[in-house]
């Protein structure tokens, strides 16, 4: 397993950075590795999803949960991709403090490329980070 991490402090408060990062429908347009998301069900917090990626737009299974102002914790649960994402929110004063972590690695025969790929995800998560913070702080 890899394991990535990004932190980003944005100058909008808890409230607006979740109602951002949570809206997972508008993943896409913050997370560049994320190309489509397609959500079969949800039941209370939790949502089950496929979502293709752009690693050879291959597809996963996702069961995202949503812990409310706190944290987005996603686990792979069938596809390319083995592991999870976790998103948090952390208040400071009028601040929100974002961090991302990744502990993932690609499945089967694909592992081999698992350090290759690390630098892609780790760019594109600071990426992700860097665009969140733009949209709270308009």
């Amino acid at each position: 397993m890899v394991q990535i991490m990004a932190s980003i402090e944005i100058d909008a408060p808890v409230d607006k950075v979740w109602e951002i990062v949570s809206d997972l429908d508008s993943e896409p347009k913050f997370w560049r590795g994320t190309k489509e998301v397609r959500n079969i069900s949800k039941e209370g917090n939790t949502i089950t999803r496929e979502v293709t990626i752009a690693f050879k737009d291959s597809k996963c299974m996702q069961k995202v949960m949503l812990y409310p102002k706190e944290k987005i914790e996603v686990q792979f649960t069938k596809g390319i991709i083995e592991g999870n994402k976790i998103v948090t929110l952390t208040p400071l004063d009028n601040k929100t403090r974002l961090d991302a972590m990744w502990d993932m690695k690609l499945s089967g025969m694909m592992g081999m490329f698992t350090g290759m790929i690390k630098k892609h995800i780790q760019s594109g998560t600071e990426q992700a980070l860097q665009s969140i913070k733009q949209e709270a702080q308009r």
